[in-house]
């Protein structure tokens, strides 16, 4: 086996020597269509550490977003329990902030230096100076200083994204939940912002929980990797320690195709 450790189930949190940030528990998860009732998730657990940087993937329909939405506080488990620093997540809160894959997630009237202070002045309710100043702090660390003025239709699908990486920081929020934000985006420009991130990481070292269906992408950018299965979303497998793999290219590739094999092979699915 590769460096990276392939766990065949998650870890026992009843060992770990710390709490986790955050506990998932036995979650299932369904939503209503006009017709149908989905079971989105069936019976998934895991933990998230403090800075962590961990990586939902699975196909699509697995699962992934509305995992992501439902530690958001934006769905309720039918059974399970979802527990951040040890307390029940009922409600959105300031304590995660979401970044989407849409690029029209900005407010439109209002410029690059306004859509980041908008949520430090509304929900943290913060004084405009205080808000100006640290809004103005993660736009420089996200290397749009020059843009602070700029409204978003001036702005290209990576600076939209590099915007609401840095509104969601502002808030310096417990986890960052972003739900596959470069998958819009041009090859080049998706892989200059999965290094933009690394970067940002290794300054702030913030939990962030990714989603994406990409195997490559999971590896580039996380340290724990959890596999989901088709619908209905459940746990195959964690992968652990991913990042002693992902400055060697055989390795990476090696990994890559063990998950492969792992999420589709039953299947005869491809990615």
């Amino acid at each position: 086996m590769l460096q990276a450790k392939l766990a065949a189930d998650t870890p026992n949190t009843e060992t770990m020597t710390t709490k986790p940030l955050l506990n998932v528990d036995k979650v299932t998860l369904r939503y209503k269509t006009p017709n149908l009732l989905i079971t989105a998730t069936e019976n998934v657990s895991f933990s998230v550490d403090q800075s962590d940087r961990f990586v939902l993937l699975g196909p699509s329909g697995c699962g992934k977003s509305t995992l992501l939405k439902a530690i958001g506080g934006y769905m309720t488990p039918v059974t399970g329990r979802i527990e951040i620093k040890g307390q029940p997540v009922r409600k959105p809160g300031a304590d995660r902030m979401m970044v989407f894959q849409e690029f029209d997630q900005l407010l439109p009237w209002k410029t690059v230096l306004e859509n980041v202070m908008f949520p430090l002045t509304t929900a943290r309710r913060l004084p405009r100076s205080e808000a100006e100043a640290i809004a103005r702090d993660y736009i420089e660390k996200v290397k749009l200083t020059r843009a602070v003025d700029t409204y978003p239709h001036m702005l290209s699908g990576g600076m939209k994204q590099r915007v609401a990486i840095a509104r969601g920081m502002a808030m310096q929020p417990d986890i960052l939940l972003m739900d596959e934000p470069f998958a819009a985006l041009d090859a080049l420009t998706r892989r200059q912002m999965q290094d933009e991130l690394l970067q940002l990481w290794e300054d702030t070292r913030f939990t962030v929980i990714f989603v994406t269906h990409s195997i490559a992408e999971a590896i580039k950018i996380s340290n724990r990797i959890l596999l989901l299965s088709p619908h209905p979303g459940r746990v195959k497998a964690e992968v652990r320690d991913v990042e002693t793999v992902r400055d060697d290219p055989a390795a990476a590739a090696k990994l890559e195709q063990e998950i492969h094999h792992m999420l589709f092979a039953e299947q005869g699915h491809r990615e």
